[in-house]
């Protein structure tokens, strides 16, 4: 992309930000908040996937005690999830792609539904396992396909709150999901929550059956006024109608930009760090803090809570309102991405001490890190994938966070059980770490939306 084009990306952002039309300044006519309206329906899909794939963390030692498992064996129980979710993503981006989310999400939410019931009524360590790598398949659109929505249903203007809405769902799953699964083990067993888990599904999974469509196709259906309808097209979302390409010729394109890569890796090194945290933060505070189940369920919350209002003041309200007031796009994503994995580091610091004050800080500290580097780059598929190609971008995105991502429980577990405590667990994160902001730093590049090859083709012919 040309600099031009690049320059132009950021003054549609900023007149799509101010309500005024480029060639008149005139205030643009009111428009309604369906748009709105679809985040907060993404962000609470978000928060029920984040609570059935969390909520064994808090069940772990019941389940390992159930079982006769090693913390080495339990690190590949909380791990089996991620094997299946990260292996899905790419079939699921295409899927996206091709079908697009209203089908795809519908079958989804009921397939993670029944799998949240098969993990109450599992016998064994194998079967447990299935279930687990059913709930990975079932799971594996969500973040692809919130991308992917967020790009047809808001301006580039409006991106950053709106991928902060959504973001925070898998924020507040530990907020509400950890004490609310800690009470229901406690209540009615570990099998009990996990029923509970599937209910919550199958009323999402009916009310996204009745509620989601995608832009044009809600004004059709008189859902979305023509004015919200144009501010959106108008504000650089992408086209629902536009020519779909060939997915996997396409996908062969994307997989060799390093822009891609950049923002994969990056993300899959923040990733690993919320994976160890999402998997092994209760069971560190129960045997490093000596924290009973409902204690650490409450103070596993705590970090989290925080970073979701770290989350919407920063990556949220303010990235939309630097760019709102004329600031680069690339350089306020980049920002945030980079001084968001540099706060994350800071998570190390509970590898040198025993105090539990002082445990939460770094971990609270760390935890707002990770969230503001996750949020800014969950807005980048649907920024810089070629057109057609956002489901693709982002499930690439996502397939490299959760590979690299998916170690973080294994690796945690058999550092655990070689030293005898986390302290090592916490200081391999932090290195991670450091290799991401490499990748943000140096490869990523500016964030503009790739070409698509035939742009690409046609401007090689034309010079």
């Amino acid at each position: 992309m040309t600099q031009d084009s690049a320059l132009s990306t950021d003054a549609d952002e900023q007149n799509s930000a101010t309500g005024r039309t480029q060639n008149g300044g005139r205030p643009a006519k009111k428009i309604g908040g369906v748009r709105w309206a679809i985040a907060i329906l993404l962000f609470f899909g978000v928060l029920v996937n984040y609570i059935d794939r969390s909520s064994i963390a808090v069940a772990e030692g019941h389940i390992r005690e159930d079982f006769g498992l090693t913390a080495g064996q339990m690190g590949i129980v909380l791990s089996s999830f991620g094997w299946s979710y990260a292996l899905m993503q790419i079939p699921a981006g295409l899927l996206l792609d091709k079908i697009g989310i209203k089908w795809v999400f519908r079958t989804a939410t009921v397939l993670w539904a029944v799998s949240c019931f098969l993990t109450a009524l599992v016998s064994g360590t194998a079967l447990l396992i299935l279930a687990r790598i059913i709930l990975g398949i079932a799971e594996s659109p969500i973040f692809p396909g919130a991308m992917k929505a967020t790009g047809y249903w808001f301006p580039r203007s409006e991106r950053g709150t709106a991928t902060a809405i959504f973001d925070s769902g898998q924020r507040l799953s530990n907020v509400i999901g950890f004490p609310l699964v800690a009470m229901a083990v406690v209540t009615f067993g570990w099998r009990g929550a996990f029923v509970a888990t599937g209910i919550l599904s199958v009323i999402y999974a009916v009310i996204f059956f009745i509620g989601y469509r995608d832009p044009k196709a809600a004004h059709r259906a008189g859902r979305l006024t023509k004015p919200e309808l144009d501010h959106i097209s108008n504000g650089g979302a992408q086209d629902e109608d536009a020519p779909r390409p060939n997915p996997l010729a396409n996908l062969g394109y994307i997989v060799r930009q390093r822009k891609v890569w950049g923002m994969s890796v990056g993300l899959g090194c923040a990733g690993y760090t919320q994976w160890m945290l999402l998997t092994w933060l209760p069971g560190y505070l129960q045997s490093s803090l000596n924290m009973d189940i409902m204690a650490s369920g409450i103070f596993t919350a705590l970090p989290w809570l925080v970073a979701v209002a770290v989350e919407f003041i920063f990556p949220g309200w303010m990235l939309d309102h630097l760019i709102r007031i004329g600031k680069s796009g690339t350089v306020v994503r980049k920002t945030f991405i980079i001084g968001g994995m540099v706060l994350a580091m800071t998570v190390v610091g509970a590898a040198f001490t025993t105090d539990v004050m002082w445990a939460l800080i770094w971990i609270t500290l760390g935890t707002c890190g990770i969230t503001m580097a996750f949020c800014v780059t969950n807005s980048l598929p649907a920024l810089i994938a070629p057109e057609g190609g956002v489901g693709a971008v982002g499930s690439i995105m996502n397939s490299v966070n959760n590979i690299i991502g998916v170690s973080a429980p294994i690796v945690t577990g058999f550092l655990v059980q070689a030293t005898g405590n986390f302290n090592l667990a916490f200081i391999v994160a932090g290195v991670i770490l450091l290799i991401g902001v490499f990748f943000y730093t140096v490869v990523l590049g500016p964030i503009e939306q790739i070409p698509s090859a035939a742009e690409r083709e046609g401007a090689a012919l034309a010079s």
